[in-house]
């Protein structure tokens, strides 16, 4: 199609543009003259007598109603002039030019278009292999949550103390964890709506007793002991432990693990395991169960 309108725009301006000579006109000038009026039949009036002064007129004897004869020239037209050779290759010159210059427009065109499909073809495979490293870098991040240590914390009766209950910190992951830091706080409250949003803390320093520790796939080790002679020391008078006793005011032991990889390097962000249990103190036998809000019961 680019080739055909091409032809066709050539063959358009190839039309010589001859020059027109309009009929009868000549090199020469020609003469025209118009033939004088007929004039009219004499006057039957009578005519003065000659020599006197009242028949002389300025006609000269002539009849005053008749016009003179006149002449018109007129100019031919130029002949046109010759064109010359240079006009001639100038002209030829410029149709090449306008010819090579619509080729080249159609061409840009038709490359532009070329451009802006490889462009969006570009931008869909750029938006497939960006969703692919995403999808892949998902699925790395995923073997390396399962192969992991997991820190989780349980409640266990205690076999050696009567009414004691054991807090116990268990890998559940595929790897082994290195615990670097624990932390556990007694706080006595209605309910678990009257505990701090956040957990808080008296003592920030980890507990050396404890840690560091590491724990292989799927073995427990405790990290805090409570029994029912506690109650006692934790309560501040006798009130608040029949308090206690009534279910009025309830025991909430609350902390948290942190471990690491053990092959992770020592600037590595540790992991958290945060836990919460309520204590519930009965008449004879005491019992103990993870409660908490949310906020207290955080795993990363």
């Amino acid at each position: 199609m680019i080739w055909k309108g091409l032809l066709i725009f050539a063959a358009l301006l190839a039309v010589p543009q001859a020059p027109v000579t309009g009929g009868g006109q000549t090199t020469d000038h020609s003469v025209v003259s118009h033939p004088a009026l007929p004039v009219p039949a004499a006057s039957t009036a009578a005519t003065p007598a000659a020599g006197s002064s009242a028949a002389r007129s300025d006609c000269e004897g002539g009849n005053c109603d008749a016009q003179r004869p006149y002449i018109t020239i007129a100019t031919a037209a130029p002949a046109p002039a010759p064109w010359p050779l240079q006009n001639r290759i100038a002209w030829g010159a410029n149709l090449v030019l306008v010819i090579l210059g619509y080729a080249g427009i159609l061409l840009a065109v038709s490359l532009l278009r070329k451009i802006e499909r490889q462009t969006k073809y570009g931008e869909a495979a750029a938006t497939a292999a960006a969703e692919s490293a995403q999808a892949a870098l998902l699925h790395a991040q995923a073997i390396l949550n399962a192969e992991r240590p997991w820190i989780l914390v349980t409640v266990e009766p205690s076999k050696s103390v009567d009414s004691g209950f054991t807090i116990s910190a268990t890998n559940r992951g595929r790897s082994p964890a290195r615990i670097i830091a624990i932390l556990d706080e007694t706080r006595i409250a209605e309910d678990e709506a009257h505990l701090p949003e956040i957990p808080e803390y008296k003592d920030a320093e980890p507990n050396p007793s404890a840690a560091p520790m590491i724990l292989l796939p799927g073995e427990s080790a405790g990290i805090k002991l409570f029994c029912r002679q506690d109650v006692s020391g934790i309560c501040e008078s006798t009130e608040r432990i029949q308090r206690v006793k009534t279910w009025e005011e309830k025991i909430y032991l609350y902390g948290k693990v942190l471990y690491r990889d053990l092959a992770a390097p020592s600037n590595q962000q540790p992991h958290e395991t945060d836990w919460c249990c309520w204590y519930i103190h009965g008449r004879q036998n005491s019992g103990m169960v993870m409660a908490g809000p949310p906020e207290y019961n955080l795993h990363t």
